[in-house]
């Protein structure tokens, strides 16, 4: 009886721990400044609308929300297509050296992007990509690559090579039977691939920040700059946009959610 109880208490109190914060910071954004900084209020007492109608309103925050998602999506887009041939070697070819090259890949994963801030801005700047989006996503290729490459590699080793050995006797070309037999097999890898580098892409801040002035501002730079302006913060317009900053993520999580399941199920996340 009570291990029954527990059953439906623990994972309650632990969803109730994760929505906390998003709930009050949903809540933040309903209120005005007087209320966010006067006492302590679990709903907000006089509801608006004006935090958001700011954001919607102001040409600058619709800017870098679409800067954030321009930018996000040229990554996911390049680091999938880099990663795909990438993860098929490891899993199907025998080289020299492929062991510890696949480590040494990962190793960017374990080093903090403050290391690779100075070097990429240096980079840019002299080769004039700086404030561009293509400069952050090609950045962040660093850390989203070597972890698609990764999670492809595992769902790829698990595809009989007899089907590569067939899709060639019938007469399939290599980029034929790649886009038409091999990939939606592993359609799963490549939706909980995408989703990391969406992910990761979406909440990096420091790279993002260093690459960019004004032309490719993301959004948690014009947040900052909310955050640290002169006549004091404007507490729910920045809530009002910390709330429409998670929507794309729970997008994407909602159309992918099947297969990240599939991928924890197989064991490959």
């Amino acid at each position: 009886m009570n291990r029954g109880k527990l059953s439906w208490l623990v994972p309650v109190i632990y969803i109730l721990f994760l929505l906390t914060p998003i709930y009050w910071l949903v809540s933040m954004s309903f209120k005005t400044n007087a209320e966010i900084t006067g006492g302590f209020t679990l709903f907000p007492e006089a509801f608006t609308l004006d935090n958001y109608a700011k954001v919607f309103g102001d040409p600058k925050w619709r800017g870098v929300f679409f800067n954030s998602i321009f930018y996000v999506l040229l990554n996911t887009i390049i680091s999938i297509a880099v990663a795909l041939p990438a993860a098929y070697a490891f899993s199907r070819y025998k080289f020299f050296g492929d062991k510890h090259l696949f480590f040494w890949l990962l190793t960017n994963r374990m080093a903090p992007a403050a290391v690779f801030a100075l070097p990429f801005f240096q980079l840019y700047y002299k080769v004039g990509l700086f404030d561009t989006h293509i400069a952050v996503a090609l950045a962040h290729c660093l850390f989203n690559v070597p972890l698609a490459v990764w999670v492809l590699e595992g769902f790829m080793s698990g595809v009989p090579r007899e089907i590569d050995e067939t899709a060639y006797v019938d007469g399939h070309s290599f980029p034929s039977f790649f886009t038409r037999i091999f990939m939606p097999l592993i359609a799963s890898g490549i939706g909980v691939a995408a989703f990391f580098c969406f992910m990761f892409s979406w909440v990096e801040y420091l790279i993002a920040d260093t690459l960019t002035r004004s032309a490719a501002t993301p959004i948690t730079s014009k947040m900052r700059a909310v955050f640290e302006q002169q006549g004091g913060t404007d507490w729910g317009v920045l809530a009002a946009a910390g709330t429409l900053t998670i929507i794309p993520g729970a997008i994407v999580i909602w159309f992918v959610r099947n297969y990240i399941a599939k991928g924890f199920a197989l064991g490959r996340v």
